[in-house]
């Protein structure tokens, strides 16, 4: 029996999990996919999303659109009808079908224009030419306004319309042009630079109504975008409806949603401003009376004034103020004379004390009585020096070794140093000695010493 099984191992897939992995594989492999075809077996169930086949002349694919992403559709898809879809290659895993998931749809016509516009698009926005930093105000109220479109289309009336009945003092001046066709582009373009270079306008407005991509593929044209970027006068444009953007939206100065809108956009309100200047003529009368009001009072407070303050009354006032100054004047005169006289007797008195005869008699005086002190200091201090030089002569007297020889006592020394001797055993018999009586000296030998 073999000891390993010769069978190898088999890793068996399910159906779930086969068609996991391969729609797996399909998410990771392609990402969202351009694709063009005719919509044919559409179906409409109540959850909203729509389902359909795309097909061409060789295949075909089934496709699904969720309601989310069908509600941003701008027209309704029917069979037969050629789109242009943006999608996901996906796995239907319930029944193992290969199908699209849509995310965008529109007609087939209109896939190069969109695709166009979004590079076009990319690019002016990488060069600068939507920044906002870039784009010139409108005038608050324009007297003159330049409209750019056709002569005989919706939005001039409409635009017109409005401008009549919000501000009719601003004068208007069309500039006709196509707005779509081969020649809509470059007409508009050279439109747009007349106008800026006659510069008779405080603002233009570019405008025509709505209309799919492709008629509004003009207002999507390069020049005309660097035209308007280029324009020294304020540009607004409204072109299409609400939900459509061109190009020149972008790079404009100001874009409105519809014709009319920018009519509203660019004129102040007629109405609006006569509530204004209503209210401001109200103000100015109010305040005109205000202020001829307080006029009134001041003038009425300068004649009460004016009585009070009379020339008699004032004159009364400015002699009775000169006779108290005077008064004071007098008062202040009499004290400074009579402090000055006062300071004139100190210094005079100051003056006698310091004059050198005065000064010499009192040094005379002072060396006289310092004389006399020197001399009785003198005899004080001798006097003192004799007591103290008795005394202590007597002290010496009596702690002298001359009054102790007196009384009998010798003083030993050896000979010839003359150190005194003080004990006996110091001197060796046969030695000389010298011994110092009260009168005279003794040379002597030592025959012998005596024991203490």
């Amino acid at each position: 029996m073999p000891l390993f099984s010769s069978k190898p191992s088999r890793d068996v897939y399910s159906i779930s999990r086969l068609n996991s992995e391969v729609k797996a594989v399909l998410a990771g492999s392609f990402p969202l996919l351009w694709v063009e075809g005719e919509i044919s077996n559409l179906a409409h169930p109540a959850s909203g999303h729509i389902y359909f086949t795309l097909k061409d002349k060789h295949a075909q694919v089934r496709c699904a659109m969720f309601r989310i992403r069908r509600t941003k559709l701008r027209f309704q898809p029917e069979n037969g009808m050629q789109v242009l879809v943006r999608a996901r290659a996906a796995l239907y895993e319930n029944r193992g079908e290969f199908q699209l998931g849509i995310e965008h749809m529109e007609p087939a016509g209109e896939g190069a224009l969109r695709l166009a516009y979004e590079e076009l698009k990319q690019r002016l926005g990488a060069e600068g030419l939507f920044d906002p930093a870039h784009k010139k105000p409108l005038p608050s109220f324009p007297q003159h306004i330049g409209i750019i479109t056709s002569p005989t289309g919706a939005a001039i009336h409409d635009m017109l319309n409005v401008l009549q009945r919000r501000f009719p003092a601003a004068a208007i001046v069309l500039y006709p042009i196509p707005v779509q066709g081969i020649d809509a582009a470059e007409q508009i373009t050279a439109m747009l630079k007349l106008a800026d270079q006659r510069a008779e306008c405080d603002l233009l407005v570019l405008t025509r109504g709505g209309g799919s991509l492709e008629d509004l593929a003009a207002f999507n044209d390069e020049a005309i975008a660097r035209a308007i970027y280029a324009s020294q006068c304020p540009i607004v444009s409204a072109i299409g409806h609400e939900i459509d953007f061109t190009i020149a939206d972008f790079v404009a100065d100001e874009r409105a949603p519809t014709p009319s809108a920018a009519a509203e956009l660019i004129s102040p309100d007629q109405a609006s401003l006569q509530q204004h200047l209503s209210q401001l003529s109200n103000r100015l009368v109010t305040n005109l009376h205000r202020q001829s009001n307080r006029y009134e009072a001041t003038l009425q407070h300068l004649k009460q004034r004016l009585k009070q303050q009379h020339p008699t009354a004032q004159l009364g006032q400015h002699q009775q103020k000169i006779n108290e100054l005077s008064r004071r004047l007098t008062q202040q005169s009499q004290i400074r004379l009579t402090q000055a006289e006062e300071r004139l007797n100190h210094f005079t008195a100051r003056l006698k004390v310091l004059t050198p005869a005065h000064q010499l008699a009192q040094c005379k005086l002072r060396h006289t009585h310092l004389h006399k002190r020197l001399h009785q200091q003198m005899h004080h201090q001798l006097n003192q020096s004799k007591q103290q030089l008795s005394h202590i002569s007597q002290q010496l007297h009596t702690i002298s070794p001359l009054a102790t020889l007196g009384r009998g006592y010798a003083i030993a020394q050896q000979y010839p140093s003359g150190e005194i001797i003080r004990h006996a055993a110091t001197i060796k018999p046969g030695t000389q000695i010298k011994t110092r009586l009260a009168k005279g000296t003794l040379l002597c030998r030592v025959e012998g010493i005596e024991p203490e």
